[in-house]
Order: C-alpha cells, then structure tokens, then sequence
C-alpha cells in the first residue's frame, strides 16, 4: 500500500473508531441493548463507507480526481481490518491455503502454503512500533488474563480466534519477530486424514477400534508434524457420552467449541505468573486438578516437562482411554523422552521405576513422520512391558515406502481380542498389497 493510502487508512480508523464509540455510549446512556459483534462490524463497514463517500467529494471540491475503485475497496477494507479484525495480518489469516506465518520485523514477512512452499509476503505494519502497537491490540482483544507485550514482557502467547497461534518477541532481538501457527483443521475425523494421505484405511479402522477399545495413546513426532490434527481426530472418535479433561499450556485442542460432539468437556489452561510474580498454574497442577474433575478420560495437549508423571498415574490408574502428544524423532524414541522428563521432575524418578510406570500405562505410541508435501504415520507401537532400563515394544506398524506405515510386528492376541470387540477387522492388516494409495 502507498504511503499516501496507509495515512488515509490511520486517519479513517481514528474516526471512524470514535463515531462507533460514540454510538455505544449513546445507545449507552439511552438503555438500548448493546450492539452485538456483527452488528458492530455491520455499522462500522457503514461508517467506513460514509467517510470514503466524503472524502471522495472533498477530492472532487479541490478538483483532484476521486480515488478508483480498485484504490477505493483496499483502503475500506484495510480500515476494517486494523477496527475489527489485526490489520494487514487479517488477509493472510483469512488464507486458508497458509499454514504459517513469520516475521522478522514490520517488513520482513514469510508464509508457508499448505504444499510446502515459503514465499515472502508484503509488509504486516508500516514500522516495527506501529507491529508492537498492532500484537498489543491482539493481546487486548483476545487475552483471557493480563497479556503485556514490552520491554519488562518481552514474549506474548496468544489463540486468536480462528484458533491460530501466535508467538512474538521484542527487545530481546533486533526487531520485533512473530510467528504464527495456522489451525488449517480444527474440526476433524479420521476419515479426513485419510484423504489428505497422513493414513490408510488399515491405520484409520485400526486407530478407531484402539480409542472405542479406550488404550492410553501417545501421539509424537517432530516440530509441525501434526500431531495436535491427529489428536483431535483420534478424539472425535470418542462418543459424546464421555466427559473429557483437556489440558494445555495454551488453548489448542478445542474440543470445547463442538458441544454437538462433546457436550460435557473441561478445558484447562496453565497460566504464566503475572507481573507480581505470582498466580503461575502449572500443568503438573492442572492434571492433579483435572484427575479430581471426574473424567472419563485426560487428554494433555503435549508433554514436555514434569507433568509426566501425574500423567502416567492417571492413565495407569483407572483413566483408561487417555491420550496426550510428545515431541520425538521416532516411535522408540518417545521413551527416552518420557524418561528424561521423569528423572527431570521433582520426584526425580529412576529410569528403571520410569519404565516401569510407561509399561503400566502406556498401550500404543503413535509416531508421524513428513516430507516436502505431506505428514503421514510413519510408525505404531504397541508397549508390552518393561525389564530394567529397556522398554519391550513390538513395532506393528513400521515404515514402508515412503516412510508410511505399514503391517509390522502381530498384536498380542488380547491387544486384538480387545480390539475387535471394539469393532476391528483383522483383514484390513493382511492385504498382500496394502492400502496406501488404494
């Protein structure tokens, strides 16, 4: 956008902000029901229309041409943006095809398409204060507790509202810098994974009967690799009849925005100590808590720390059917993972009295791998037991062409038997020519 438009953009936000707090406080002050969030945007994309038809017979007076209606549109809607939505950021969360989105600075903006592709994008603000002005914006309109975002706060951790992450930094680098994690899809089921290629129809029948058949589930694998899409979709396979814990050191699961799929969802949060230094809610707290909620099932967005521990209680100890996410190179790589967060905790927990807990409670740890174009599940274990400092797994699914999991290692026979009560085909395991593709 031109210098001369991007002014005209800040001077029709100005007013165009104070006539509808004008009308709020008349509507205010004459007991009328305040307006709602559409109608707000409804009033203010009139205002905005006004104020364009003004300015566009004020050009007319002084003999300069009106702006063109190409010219005309970018500015109404660059005006609504920075009013009801994060100004130039809004176009590109409005792009479903980007996944993510970075930036170093005002001006030096990156995204990352669905397909793998990384293109530099335009301009987010027009200088790195007018970026912090804009994330403090966010943090005031979406926070749920007190978000500062300077230099005594230097890091800012948002959900906004189509579910994206957002993540920004100031003073501790040269510029301020962003990055934003696209939620392409927050609503999904397992037959969604299947056509987009992350499983087959053998990984799909058999990840369902394991939820139907309430095994404790690990979902691991690498930064971006879809292990939050593959836990929801696991847990979209859980009836609504089941009352679930979620808990989070942000909001990312959303269960809770489906009631028509789980109506009865608690939904926890851990909290950061506030500028006093006080009020911090950890997660190895919100397990203990979310333990005496009465659930069906514990579900932690991703383990990464001590919360390990009271999360291997929980499922070893009646909470069957819990799942949580872990960040691992491997399918057996997870239990080294698990163990170096035990022995990280407070109860500082020995690797073979580790092992053990993982044996008791853990049934299958599911590993997803990716490439260039694509996530898929590249590796299923299931835990048989522990001897020492070792954890017996049987691989049951292992990487075949192109990484992709295929057929391995047999179930135990009452992993299957308990399976197929569940509704589990054994056939779909022995096709000679398997499933990927098919």
């Amino acid at each position: 956008m031109k210098p001369e438009s991007e002014q005209l953009v800040r001077r029709f936000r100005t007013e165009v902000a104070d006539q509808l707090a004008q009308r709020l406080r008349a509507d205010e002050v004459a007991g009328r029901a305040r307006l709602n969030q559409t109608d707000q945007r409804l009033f203010g994309r009139q205002l905005i229309n006004q104020r364009l038809a003004r300015y566009a017979q004020e050009l007319l007076e002084q003999g300069r041409p009106p702006l063109d209606a190409m010219a005309e549109a970018e500015i109404s809607q660059a005006v609504h943006d920075a009013l009801f939505g994060f100004g130039p950021l809004q176009r590109l969360l409005e792009d479903d095809s980007i996944e993510n989105i970075d930036a170093n600075g005002c001006d030096e903006v990156w995204i990352t398409r669905s397909d793998g592709t990384k293109e530099r994008a335009p301009a987010i603000a027009s200088s790195d204060d007018e970026l912090i002005d804009l994330l403090r914006t966010a943090a005031a309109r979406v926070g749920l507790t007190e978000r500062r975002f300077d230099t005594g706060a230097p890091s800012l951790n948002l959900q906004l509202p189509d579910g994206s992450r957002l993540f920004a930094i100031m003073a501790v680098t040269q510029r301020p810098s962003l990055a934003i994690r696209r939620h392409r899809y927050p609503k999904v089921f397992l037959s969604d994974l299947q056509g987009l290629g992350t499983i087959d129809l053998a990984l799909r029948e058999f990840l369902a009967a394991a939820v139907r058949a309430r095994k404790n589930i690990i979902v691991c694998g690498g930064v971006d690799a879809g292990k939050t899409t593959l836990l929801r979709a696991l847990l979209n396979e859980i009836g609504p009849e089941e009352r679930l814990v979620t808990i989070e050191d942000n909001f990312e699961i959303g269960l809770d925005r489906y009631p028509e799929l789980h109506p009865d969802v608690v939904a926890l949060e851990g909290r950061e100590r506030n500028v006093e230094g006080e009020g911090e809610v950890s997660l190895v707290e919100l397990v203990r808590w979310g333990l005496r909620m009465n659930p069906d099932r514990v579900i932690v967005g991703e383990v990464r720390g001590a919360e390990v521990l009271p999360m291997l209680n929980a499922m070893s100890q009646g909470n069957d059917g819990s799942m949580c996410t872990l960040h691992s190179n491997s399918s057996a790589g997870a239990f080294g993972k698990l163990a170096m967060y035990a022995i990280q905790a407070p109860e500082r927990l020995p690797l073979e009295a580790t092992n053990l807990l993982v044996a008791n409670a853990v049934d299958l740890v599911v590993h997803l791998g990716r490439d260039s174009r694509s996530r898929f599940v590249a590796s299923v274990r299931e835990v048989v037991g522990a001897d020492g400092s070792l954890i017996m797994s049987n691989e049951v699914f292992v990487p075949g062409p192109g990484r992709r999991g295929v057929p391995g290692a047999p179930l135990r026979s009452a992993t299957m038997d308990q399976l197929v009560e569940a509704g589990f085909d054994p056939a779909v395991l022995t096709r000679a020519d398997g499933w990927w593709g098919a």
